[in-house]
């Protein structure tokens, strides 16, 4: 049986850091799929689409990634496609505990879905969406904060000919 791993999360936008533990993750596992959550009480930066396309980018030719959008419950979304695992980054000690709890409440909805939680190389420490989508809202340039593959440019031409 094929070990599949969700890396669930917002993803608005994907950073280097999120792309250090996909790719980190690799040896561990025979499938990832970046699970971009839709949380109606958050209004994106960029929409899923734009989400969807911009992560594409990055792992065009890497069969091991899927990316997939999901509504509801993460442990649902788990159920639903059959993963086994949870993949998480944590930066900080303040990020452990959050996912720390998080990996309990999971554990105790779904035991047969087990966390993994793979630290960020320490380069990548400072690195965060919120900090990098304020950056991007301001006209700010983030190409040091996100993916060489990702093509942001693309995405603000297709929202300008919108």
């Amino acid at each position: 049986m094929d070990k599949v791993a969700i890396f669930p999360g917002s993803f608005d936008p994907f950073t280097k850091g999120h792309e250090s533990v996909v790719v980190r993750s690799f040896p561990i596992f025979d499938k990832v799929i970046i699970a971009i959550g839709n949380n109606s009480s958050k209004t994106g930066f960029f929409t899923i689409d734009e989400r969807i396309k911009l992560i594409e980018s990055v792992f065009k030719n890497e069969p091991k990634v899927a990316i997939q959008s999901y509504d509801g419950l993460t442990v649902d979304f788990c159920r639903e496609i059959g993963a086994q695992f949870m993949l998480r980054g944590i930066r900080t000690a303040a990020d452990f505990e959050y996912e720390r709890a998080i990996a309990q409440m999971n554990k105790s909805m779904l035991p047969e879905v087990e966390s993994v939680i793979l630290l960020t190389t320490p380069e990548l420490t400072p690195v965060n969406s919120t900090i990098v989508r304020d950056i991007l809202r301001y006209g700010g340039n983030v190409s040091q904060f996100l993916p060489d593959k990702m093509d942001v440019e693309s995405v603000f031409k297709a929202r300008k000919n919108n």
